[in-house]
């Protein structure tokens, strides 16, 4: 099909903000060769609503009917219930033709590996998907290469490709470039990786986490002395790090090797790095540059849905999506806050209207795999093999203001718990209806839906929580599961162009309460907060807060109660006031392993001079 060869728009047009016009004129619309846009944000919707109908005819729906399900698809879109990835929407249709977000690639210990690797990466960000990679593999730097005879320069180094390549294609993609980089805790690199990126003008386009077991976080949470063990992937060769080590420039010859099961004797062991010091290690960095996040790496592979396949040894680059290496999933976020009615003054939820968006957000995901082109065919085989989708929410925070329950509450905990168990059942019902008409994922039979679960669903993972960054600014509602950043904020987007974003919830209820005005909304504007605002009445500002009102606790708890019902992981910031303490960063990072999160990331506010959601 050539570009907007579709029937026209089958029904209304969306009703759209400014902002939201701004970016899809930007970033989304079909554009001449002059960078005119040729095309409207109902063509657009309409575009990507026709090609996952076509999916249909692969099973067994007539011709005739699929002009049915394309004004299926393209109400549920331009109601702005319910959004898939930006992918689908920028590249339906369209030559690209590649509708997913996140991808996860191998990176293994050869060169040819390593700039296969490479050449993947460029194909899938000039297409507009995000990759994570797994360092784990890369030979540590000065170790041997036996068919050259010298020494390897180490993971950074090939890291350091991977970021230019991003950077080298990021002129002509559709989106900013995005990465994830783990490393484990136990490769001899490891100091190298989490002290990579406290250059802030490093790897700019890498998100980064340090992969931790259970076992090793058991020491952790003792605060024992236990010694601080690394292991060479090439030859198993289990080292110590000596405390004396030169971190930007030590070699795998610099390390003592363990020669015995038992560590040296204590008299010895004070010249080595604990589990203890590398534990302060990353929270000291992450206090001070928000990096690297953590990734509990067992919790994440005890839902692995199919182990016989191998280990999850990476996530997407916002972490709600682990994947297997080659493994592709397509991503779609619910607006909350079209599902709460007014009745007599009083809020409520609508909860049948959400189970039948639910059932036809997962038809709409499932149908996106079959006509995805996905531009690594090693993916092709896999995505369509597990068949992962990764459905979740976004206006979560909104929802909370439009029913006066609080973020940091047990009320508001509370029903983050019950609306994602809801999701998570109805979308589970959805996908087993379509393994009924279709058939289970193919390799179904090899995990734990079979031998564990025993049921056959069409999803190998369903639901996750993704940040939802631009298309929350499309549906016009906050960002996934995240709580305000501010109720007046400016927003950069790609192209460095700035938009004030004014949270309409908040200014419908200020103007009804008459004590809206251009003098409050700069000072939100300032100090991204109306806790001190004392116009407004107590009662508001204890329901309206924002992120560094929330104490980083709430934060966290918050994510626990959405990754409990959630297959794949949350994509969830917890913010800290700039003032905040490493030992505040500490707890959180404690408090996360506890309450079952698969990982954390955290961000202590001006730890960076340049933030994509500002204030005055």
């Amino acid at each position: 099909m050539t570009e907007l060869d579709t029937p026209p728009p089958p029904g209304q047009a969306p009703v759209l903000t400014e902002n939201a016009l701004t970016v899809l004129q930007s970033r989304y619309l079909v554009k001449d060769h002059e960078g005119k846009c040729i095309e409207t944000p109902s063509q657009m919707f309409s575009r990507a609503a026709f090609l996952i109908a076509q999916a249909e005819t692969r099973y067994g729906e007539r011709r005739a009917d699929i002009r049915g399900w394309h004004r299926r698809f393209y109400d549920l879109l331009v109601s702005l219930k319910f959004l898939p990835n930006s992918p689908a929407l920028m590249n339906a249709n369209r030559p690209n033709g590649m509708l997913s977000a996140c991808f996860v690639l191998p990176v293994d210990d050869s060169i040819e590996a390593i700039f296969e690797a490479v050449k993947q990466t460029a194909l899938i960000q000039k297409a507009g998907g995000g990759t994570g990679f797994s360092l784990d593999n890369l030979r540590p730097t000065g170790d041997r290469v036996a068919s050259s005879g010298g020494t390897t320069s180490g993971p950074i180094s090939f890291w350091r490709v991977f970021s230019e390549t991003t950077d080298a294609i990021q002129q002509g993609a559709f989106r900013r470039g995005a990465n994830m980089g783990m490393m484990s805790v136990e490769h001899p690199d490891i100091l190298k990786f989490l002290y990579a990126k406290q250059n802030l003008k490093a790897f700019t386009n890498f998100n980064i986490s340090v992969k931790i077991t259970d076992d090793w976080m058991k020491h952790v949470l003792k605060s024992s002395r236990a010694l601080h063990i690394v292991k060479n992937p090439r030859t198993q060769q289990r080292y110590l790090l000596p405390r004396r080590l030169n971190i930007a420039n030590y070699t795998i010859n610099d390390l003592h090797k363990l020669t015995a099961k038992k560590p040296p004797a204590s008299t010895k062991a004070r010249r080595f790095y604990t589990v203890s010091d590398i534990w302060k290690m990353i929270v000291k960095c992450a206090h001070k540059t928000g990096e690297p996040g953590v990734a509990f790496i067992d919790r994440i592979n005890r839902d692995n849905p199919t182990p016989s396949l191998g280990r999850i040894e990476a996530t997407n680059p916002c972490g709600e999506q682990p994947l297997l290496p080659f493994e592709a999933c397509t991503l779609g976020s619910i607006n909350l806050t079209k599902f709460v009615k007014f009745t007599y003054g009083k809020a409520d939820f609508d909860w049948p209207a959400l189970a039948a968006t639910v059932k036809l957000a997962v038809r709409f995901l499932d149908n996106t795999i079959d006509v995805c082109n996905y531009p690594v065919r090693d993916t092709v085989r896999l995505a369509q093999a597990n068949r992962k989708i990764g459905l979740g929410v976004m206006g979560f925070a909104d929802c909370l203001f439009l029913q006066r329950i609080p973020y940091d509450s047990q009320n508001g905990v509370e029903f983050a718990a019950t609306i994602m168990n809801f999701i998570n059942q109805k979308a589970r019902q959805a996908s087993r209806a379509l393994a009924n008409e279709r058939g289970p994922f193919p390799n179904w039979n090899e995990s734990i839906w079979r031998s564990e679960r025993n049921s056959k669903v069409r999803n190998a993972a369903i639901t996750c929580a993704a940040p939802t960054g631009t298309i929350s600014i499309i549906a016009d509602c906050s960002c996934g599961i995240e709580p305000a950043y501010s109720l007046v904020f400016t927003h950069r987007v790609l192209g460095g162009s700035k938009m004030l974003q004014v949270n309409p919830i908040f200014k419908q209820i200020a103007q009804l309460g008459g004590f809206y005005s251009r003098d409050i909304e700069k000072q939100i504007a300032k100090t991204g907060s109306i806790q001190k605002i004392t116009k407004i009445p107590p009662k508001i500002r204890k329901v309206f807060k924002c992120a560094y009102d929330i104490k980083p606790e709430w934060h966290i708890r918050m994510q626990a109660a959405f990754q409990e019902h959630c297959d794949a992981a949350v994509s969830k910031t917890i913010n800290f006031r700039e003032k905040a303490s490493v030992a505040a960063v500490d707890k959180a990072y404690k408090l996360a392993y506890e309450l079952g999160c698969k990982g954390i990331t955290i961000y202590r506010r001006h730890s960076r001079a340049r933030e994509p959601m500002s204030l005055d």
